[in-house]
């Protein structure tokens, strides 16, 4: 069969879920080729002639209508259709879209940015496989002060869980009283990368945010909302040829902290990471001044700096 496709690539062209989703589908045995069910990956079928059902609905791509969203992914929700666990994930902001599309790549929960949806997998494919090449642009805001020689390390990478990872860039472009903006630059896209590189040199994330997916940002997107674009529009801003170009110019970095100023690697900030930052937080604001840390094996309320030094 000339026009046949690999069944799980017509799946996600139909946009009902990205290619990698298809497969688990298959997989769970909720798809059907001409009425019987399809377990295997390397089944083909030619959409003129044979008719595909996933989890007991019809699908044709003959009258997919192909949508483009850009949104502005605000911090505190997950990048997938659906959540087991009950939270709050991206298609909450995108219920004004009656046609069903998917989340092209992932930013973690309490990420934010940049971030594509779409119903188009051969799209999809395009700008998230990392053969294309795409740079995307982060800037990062960690708890303490960076130094010159801890940039110079992060410059050269590092071997996380038998995986190496290195930025193509990462340059400081400002300093607040006990934190330090980052920007990164990655090609590759890894999950989880950055966080993954800051973890390893010892470094606590505040905030991270897409601010471009190649030339492509949200400037004008106000955070949870999105703008609806053509695939032209968007191909064209994401392999623009200055690509994107931050305003912020690189801040060069101290051989040492400034004085009275935290080492950005000091274990004093690692009950503000991820997996317990939220709960940090609301202490912190019904404390005042004080803050939970760990001493040994019990959490004790200690007095750090003003609230609005932490979270500044």
């Amino acid at each position: 069969m000339s026009n046949s496709v690999r069944l799980q690539k017509y799946i996600a062209d139909c946009g009902v879920t990205s290619r990698r989703k298809a497969e688990e589908l298959i997989s769970q045995g909720k798809v059907k080729v001409n009425e019987k069910i399809v377990l295997e990956m390397g089944v083909k079928v030619n959409p003129a002639q044979d008719t595909v059902q996933v989890s007991g609905q019809y699908i044709d791509h003959a009258i997919v209508n192909k949508i483009y969203v850009l949104m502005n992914k605000p911090r505190g929700c997950v990048t997938t259709v659906s959540d087991p666990e009950g939270r709050k994930t991206v298609m909450d902001y995108c219920q004004i879209i009656s046609e069903r599309i998917y989340p092209v790549g992932r930013l973690d929960y309490l990420s934010e940015g940049v971030l594509l949806l779409t119903n188009d997998g051969d799209f999809a494919q395009e700008v998230i496989h990392p053969s294309k090449g795409i740079v995307k642009t982060y800037e990062v805001k960690v708890f303490g002060q960076v130094t010159e020689n801890l940039i110079k390390k992060m410059k050269k990478g590092v071997e996380v869980d038998g995986v190496f990872l290195k930025p193509d860039i990462v340059r400081i472009v400002g300093f607040l009283q006990n934190k330090t903006w980052l920007e990164f630059k990655l090609s590759e896209g890894k999950n989880r990368e950055i966080r993954k590189i800051c973890e390893a040199f010892g470094l606590t994330v505040d905030k991270l945010k897409r601010v471009a997916i190649g030339g492509l940002t949200c400037d004008g997107v106000a955070p949870g909302k999105i703008r609806v674009l053509n695939k032209r529009q968007l191909l064209k801003a994401i392999f623009s040829k200055d690509g994107y170009r931050s305003s912020k110019k690189s801040i060069k970095a101290p051989r040492e902290t400034f004085r009275r100023g935290k080492a950005a690697e000091s274990e004093e900030f690692h009950h503000l990471r991820k997996e317990s930052y939220y709960t940090t937080i609301e202490t912190m604001k019904k404390t005042g001044t004080g803050v939970y840390k760990k001493q040994g094996n019990k959490k004790t309320v200690v007095k750090e700096p003003a609230i609005s030094d932490q979270l500044s």
